[in-house]
């Protein structure tokens, strides 16, 4: 095949039965985000550029190396996605958001798009699922949204959680730890990577987050962000705290945890799976109290989530994955001289009645039409012949246990939407 014709590097197709999979977590998502009064909201995949520039931050790897960006046919620089709580924003201030009941809670699923080396886990074009409450400065709010995302995560199987929470402090907190960190690492420039000597002159805080095992050396003995903050920041975090020990949430205080973009405030946090090993944390976000503000929009708290719903369905537990990916349950096949649009019209009843199922619409021996719904995977067989027309009945052969027995046509549907060892005894 020509490479015309090929997916673009970093992307991929989602084929059946995988889509069966994303569709239940994508339905997991909007269940449990439902129960706490999140709405969902569908931003633009396309931004302007100054959107990301402004709020992710220039000095970020996002910006500077990442992003999808050009120019459209009348010269505006124009950007694909690369995340999606500026564009909540941006949609927040644009709509006149603030003059409704707040707060406002809207949670997306989507597309985002990064210019990144594609390796297990992660794609150019990737998925998120996250959720942004904004209107809400309270401690109680980063508990609330935090127990969110573990029941969440726990409806989808997982158990083998960590979470890691820290806090960046107030702007005020953060300037002066800036300027202790720099004092502390200038000295340690030379032995410092490439990334981070220019982080060191644009976003100090960045090194902490640093993988690079040089980096980590010279990381020996840093300064504590927590011995830099400020009275009300302090407070903050202690009645975050709290409120977790208060519902039981197990977690731990991490003082190197920074989150990478610029408009990130006070509580910041990761979930991470023992199954991810040296990949990045499973979940990432935080407090962004200034970030409506950067736009535009005064000064409007805000806190939130982002999940990397690619590598969340890598780590999915088994148990969630194949009840999401189960077979067609049933297949109407014809026998003998009965035409193929008897079985159409029974599969129609049954669709009716909500039963998911395929229909054999050829002429084929009823050797060959079992052969194909095995191949499609399919455990309910439904036989129609001459004999079962004129009785107002099926046949239901289950290929898996090599039985079958007779059910009322009438009743078909009722019996189908059962789960297996409850569709009765079997003749």
């Amino acid at each position: 095949m020509s490479s015309n014709y090929r997916r673009v590097k970093g992307t991929r197709d989602l084929l059946p039965p995988e889509t069966a999979v994303w569709s239940a977590v994508e339905s997991t998502a909007r269940s449990v985000f439902g129960r706490y009064a999140y709405r969902e909201i569908r931003t633009p995949v396309i931004e302007h550029t100054e959107l990301f520039v402004r709020s992710v931050g220039e000095s970020t790897d996002i910006v500077g190396k990442e992003m999808y960006t050009f120019d459209d046919r009348k010269g505006r620089s124009l950007t694909l996605r690369p995340e999606n709580t500026a564009s909540v924003a941006r949609a927040y201030v644009e709509n006149g958001m603030g003059n409704w009941p707040q707060p406002v809670k809207l949670f997306y699923i989507g597309p985002q798009f990064r210019y990144e080396r594609p390796q297990k886990g992660r794609y150019r074009q990737f998925h998120q699922v996250g959720a942004e409450l904004l209107g809400d400065a309270s401690p109680l709010a980063d508990v609330e949204l935090l127990l969110m995302l573990d029941r969440f995560l726990r409806e989808l199987g997982f158990e083998d959680l960590v979470v890691l929470v820290n806090t960046v402090g107030d702007e005020a907190s953060r300037d002066h730890y800036r300027q202790r960190l720099v004092d502390f690492l200038t000295p340690r420039r030379e032995a410092l990577s490439e990334d981070s000597r220019r982080r060191l002159e644009t976003n100090p805080l960045r090194i902490l987050d640093s993988k690079h095992a040089g980096d980590r050396e010279q990381l020996a003995g840093v300064p504590e962000l927590v011995d830099s903050l400020s009275e009300e920041a302090r407070s903050h975090f202690d009645q975050v705290l709290a409120g977790l020990d208060a519902h039981g949430l197990a977690y731990r205080v991490d003082n190197r945890l920074v989150r990478g973009l610029d408009y990130y405030s006070h509580t910041v946090f990761e979930i991470v799976s023992q199954d991810l090993g040296a990949q990045d944390a499973l979940v990432g976000g935080g407090r962004y109290d200034g970030l409506v503000a950067a736009l535009g929009g005064g000064a409007v708290p805000g806190i939130g989530f982002a999940i990397g719903e690619d590598r969340l369905i890598d780590l999915l537990p088994e148990a969630f994955r194949q009840e999401a990916a189960t077979a067609v349950p049933a297949t109407v096949v014809t026998v003998g001289a009965v035409a193929p649009a008897e079985a159409l019209a029974l599969a129609e009843e049954l669709r009716s009645s909500g039963v998911e199922c395929l229909v054999e619409l050829a002429a084929r021996s009823l050797k060959s039409s079992l052969k194909r719904a095995d191949r499609h995977g399919v455990r309910q067989v439904i036989l129609l012949g001459d004999d079962e027309l004129a009785g107002g009945y099926v046949t239901l052969r289950d290929l898996e246990l090599g039985e079958q027995r007779q059910v009322a046509r009438a009743d078909l549907g009722q019996v189908l939407q059962k789960p297996p060892h409850d569709r009765g005894t079997r003749t």
